[in-house]
């Protein structure tokens, strides 16, 4: 049965499999999928963090906008073209298209890319419903081929717009024409599905005029009073069926309200005309690729049931922040750490997802980028930051202090603590916070007393220097000791009121 408000974290196509089984009767889960996939642009992502009043310097990759040939491409490969076996029913028209482009582009990393939204895109039509409709957003840069994949997994009978969003983002090219616009396809599961027929104003006044028509001998005609002028009315000026051009709906400037420092968040504007034409209230929407969450945020105030998933923690928190503060409302987690045994098997599984979601238990910012083949990176050590409001600076506004955190999976020892010692000294930090799957050793704890403590402006109370703390003591609800006037690392969305709407109420 499904849940509103869940959020999955995880990989999408092995939550589409795991969590929605076919039904007995053979139809589908959602009446709305929207997806803004990465777009093989070869582009990293990065995300600009809040850090107190000013935007932090220090830059973590949220995600790399590209996929790369290798194992796991070869093996999805192999499913579609029917070498492997599969949990997906493929059909001879997917495995000849998969090999055509496997002669067309070789293995790359735009095949890479083709066979990734492949399999995805066929797990997204079984979960989609009989009436249901999809539309996959995208740039230029592979719109032509997913195009055609579109037409093989849905049937090119079932595309019905190729929608065209124009928008104004000035840039520096100059041996080219600015890009000004993305793809959006919309398809269909069926010849029965919802368009509410959203309707484009006349720029003209808001009441024109118009002739009176009226049946005459069998025949529609204009009618005409006794002097024999044409009759003429006055009526409301509804305007025109929208056109597959949209041009009324702006890029997110980077100082704009709306924006929650995400790379690729889409306006609110884009999504709420997508779900107003395709769904009605009640109706269930999906996101699997959501984001920073827009899609189910609009979902929320357009009164529609939602599911959103995403494969990192950074999003998932994201929304979660973002979503609480729009609305007050409950949002079930699927897939993060709920005990220690959670805990550590995302250790296992994936140690940088397991440090972001420790730094988002204590609210800290992460510090900076990491790769697979440089764990430290250039943070020197550094997961993350904790800024805070220590007194109020000699020319207005705040002064800000800042707490090192280090995350440890394992292998701790009493070194640990020195070198977070020494790191606060090094970057003149206040306070360093150590966070540990395991349980510190007594000459951790006695390294970590022996530093002394700290005070702020705001309150006499004092904060240890440097402290400890346990996975589990943070998910049995402790807090390390910080300074009240804490800040956020995310740029917080804007509450939305909704009237006469009945919400389940949580706090956080």
């Amino acid at each position: 049965m499904l849940q509103n408000r869940t959020l999955f974290f995880g990989d999408n196509l092995d939550i589409l499999r795991e969590k929605f089984p076919d039904k007995p009767d053979a139809d589908g889960y959602f009446d709305l999928i929207y997806l803004d996939p990465p777009f093989n642009s070869n582009r990293d992502y990065n995300v600009l963090f809040k850090e107190g009043a000013t935007d932090s310097q220090a830059q973590i990759k949220a995600f790399e906008d590209s996929w790369h040939w290798g194992e796991e491409a070869q093996k999805t490969f192999e499913e579609l073209v029917g070498v492997r076996p599969s949990k997906t029913k493929i059909n001879e028209q997917i495995s000849n298209l998969m090999l055509a482009l496997e002669k067309l582009v070789g293995h790359n990393d735009v095949l890479a890319y083709l066979t990734m939204m492949t399999i995805r895109l066929i797990e997204l039509r079984r979960v989609l419903k009989k009436t249901g409709s999809i539309y996959l957003h995208c740039d230029p840069t592979a719109s032509h081929y997913l195009k055609i994949v579109l037409d093989v997994v849905f049937g090119k009978q079932n595309f019905q717009n190729e929608i065209v969003w124009h928008y104004r983002r000035w840039s520096a090219a100059a041996s080219r024409f600015q890009k000004m616009h993305d793809i959006i396809f919309w398809y269909t599961k069926t010849d029965k599905y919802l368009f509410t027929k959203p309707i484009q104003p006349y720029t003209n006044p808001e009441w024109i005029e118009d002739t009176v028509r009226g049946v005459v001998g069998g025949k529609l005609v204009r009618l005409k009073d006794e002097e024999g002028k044409y009759i003429r009315r006055q009526k409301e000026n509804v305007g025109v069926l929208m056109h597959d051009v949209w041009e009324d709906i702006n890029f997110i400037a980077p100082t704009a309200k709306e924006r929650l420092g995400y790379p690729t968040q889409k306006p609110e504007a884009l999504l709420e005309r997508i779900i107003k034409a395709s769904s009605k209230e009640g109706d269930w929407v999906l996101d699997p690729f959501c984001g920073c969450g827009t899609t189910v945020s609009v979902a929320e105030r357009l009164d529609r049931n939602w599911v959103g998933i995403d494969i990192t923690t950074l999003a998932i928190n994201l929304i979660r922040n973002r979503l609480r503060k729009q609305f007050d409302i409950k949002v079930w987690v699927d897939g993060l750490p709920k005990d220690l045994s959670g805990a550590k098997a995302l250790f296992k599984k994936d140690p940088f997802e397991f440090e972001y979601w420790c730094l988002d238990l204590v609210n800290a910012m992460p510090a900076q980028s990491k790769t697979k083949e440089n764990m430290r990176g250039a943070d020197k050590g550094i997961d993350g930051i904790i800024t805070f409001a220590k007194g109020v600076a000699e020319k207005g506004g705040y002064e800000y202090g800042k707490i090192l955190v280090q995350v440890k999976g394992g292998g701790i020892q009493r070194s640990d603590i020195a070198t977070l010692k020494g790191d606060v000294e090094r970057e003149k930090a206040e306070g360093g916070l150590f966070i540990t799957l395991e349980e510190p050793t007594q000459p951790m704890k006695q390294e970590a007393v022996s530093s002394g403590s700290f005070g702020v402006n705001f309150s006499k109370a004092e904060f240890p220097k440097i402290q400890i703390i346990t996975v589990k003591e943070l998910l049995d609800d402790k807090s390390p000791k910080l300074p009240l006037w804490s800040q956020p690392y995310y740029k917080e969305a804007k509450k939305v009121e909704i009237e006469n709407k009945n919400q389940d109420k949580l706090r956080f």
